[in-house]
């Protein structure tokens, strides 16, 4: 009997010991292969609310979009680690807690909080470099707290260049009041900076005004606000930054006349008009396919530099630049050579929705060969654009004006026509500048015999 009731005891503590071990980190997701942080846009289950597997946990922002996330299994949300509106999270890192049903979630906590501890490591290194200067108070044993205040001075004062860990609350009320970060003493885990601890910082911070109001009379800064910088405007500032100082951009500018263009797209939208009254050719659907047709004729401009070789494409995936609440993103035709005019405009038009949503995956904008940036609709006549890299052209697309144009034919010698200006940006190690011009060529020949595409 005794043997028995051992073995059920010991059943029971396995029992309980497994149910804690199965509580587990949930960690950031790398949403693409070039991601490396990200944030939370919101959660869609409550901590203790269990779900099942196909059930979206939260929105994740990357650098390019809003996704959602979905379990792979059926399980528990223990704790959220990282809450709504939480940025810079590194992949990898955890974000919550999740266990299974009917486990003890009562280990959440702690665990949790072992998780927001293994972040700020590197920082406890450097944190004992700062101490390293401990012999010279030792040197000097006359008097203890003056030894406690030079500790108290020195820790806060960061070396240039360390990185400061606060939380998101603590990083905007530090901005919305003007606090260095860098001299405020951190009371979370490894020397988070918290909440707390910035707001305890405003004493100090009035004191040290007198010297810091001085420029203030004379130079009142004008009212404004601090729009905080999202991953995906983050993103678009670094890569095109980094596109303009490291590639050789040139630009090759031409005029078009779009007279057979606009004619022909008349035609085709009342045709289509009969069969589906909200299915209408733009402009652009037509810029597009001559942009597919010109780089099958000059496929040297359809490459991209990756270092050792130039890859040269044999399709022609084109992505678009589309304007978001967020900022700019590049959603991707995907061989557009192959495709007709209607399929392109749907598919055009069906990416520009998701675009604007936030909901495109990650396949939809990844990669391209070529990029279109138009912004004739906003009555721009010329513009240039930053190339997209790795990929080597991208066409700026300017309005169609009314513009006078040299007529012989004609009995006064000239007649308006439909002009539409594009410039392209082309990476002068992969696109020689004689390359890029037969491809404008072969460009302006296909817009203004548009009939050629269908041969």
């Amino acid at each position: 009997m005794a043997s028995v009731l051992a073995r059920s005891i010991l059943a029971r503590r396995f029992h309980v010991s497994a149910a804690r071990h199965a509580l587990s980190k949930f960690a950031m997701p790398a949403m693409s292969p070039t991601m490396t942080e990200g944030g939370i846009a919101s959660w869609k289950k409550k901590e203790g609310e269990s779900f099942s597997a196909g059930d979206v946990l939260l929105e994740i922002e990357t650098d390019k979009a809003t996704i959602d996330v979905e379990a792979q299994d059926d399980g528990v949300l223990a704790k959220i680690i990282a809450p709504d509106g939480a940025k810079n999270i590194a992949v990898g890192s955890p974000i919550a807690i999740i266990g299974e049903e009917g486990d003890d979630l009562s280990g959440a906590e702690q665990l949790a909080a072992e998780a927001a501890s293994e972040k700020p490591k590197a920082p406890a290194k450097e944190e004992k470099a700062a101490e390293a200067p401990k012999p010279e108070p030792t040197a000097e044993k006359k008097a203890e707290p003056p030894k406690q205040e030079s500790k108290q001075e020195t820790k806060p004062e960061i070396p240039a260049g360390d990185r400061i860990f606060a939380t998101p609350i603590a990083k905007k009320i530090a901005l919305e009041r003007g606090i260095p970060l860098a001299k405020v003493k951190g009371s979370g885990p490894n020397g988070r900076i918290l909440r707390e601890d910035v707001e305890k910082y405003q004493a100090p911070a009035a004191a040290a005004t007198p010297s810091t109001a001085v420029p203030s009379p004379s130079a009142p800064l004008p009212e404004y606000t601090d729009i905080p910088v999202s991953n995906m405007r983050r993103t678009i500032g670094s890569r095109l930054t980094q596109s303009k100082q490291e590639l050789p951009h040139y630009y090759l500018t031409l005029d078009i006349n779009m007279d057979k263009v606009l004619k022909l797209r008349e035609v085709f939208n009342k045709s289509l008009a009969e069969k589906d009254k909200s299915a209408k050719l733009s402009v652009n659907d037509f810029v597009l396919k001559a942009v597919a047709c010109a780089l099958a004729d000059v496929p040297e401009a359809n490459s991209a530099w990756l270092g050792e070789v130039i890859r040269q494409y044999k399709k022609a995936d084109i992505s678009v630049a589309v304007a978001t609440p967020t900022g700019l993103i590049t959603p991707i035709i995907k061989d557009v050579g192959s495709k007709g005019l209607a399929t392109i405009s749907a598919e055009g038009k069906a990416l520009a929705k998701r675009a604007r949503d936030g909901k495109l995956q990650p396949q939809e904008y990844q990669g391209g060969t070529f990029t279109v940036s138009n912004l004739g609709m906003y009555g721009i006549s010329h513009f240039t654009a930053i190339i997209n890299p790795p990929q080597s052209c991208i066409l700026a697309v300017g309005a169609t004006q009314p513009t006078l144009v040299p007529a012989p034919e004609e009995e006064r010698g000239f007649k308006v026509a439909q002009i539409m200006k594009v410039t392209l940006s082309a990476d002068h190690r992969t696109v020689d500048g004689a390359v890029g011009a037969r491809w404008l060529s072969a460009f302006k020949g296909y817009l203004e015999n548009p009939l050629t595409f269908m041969l």
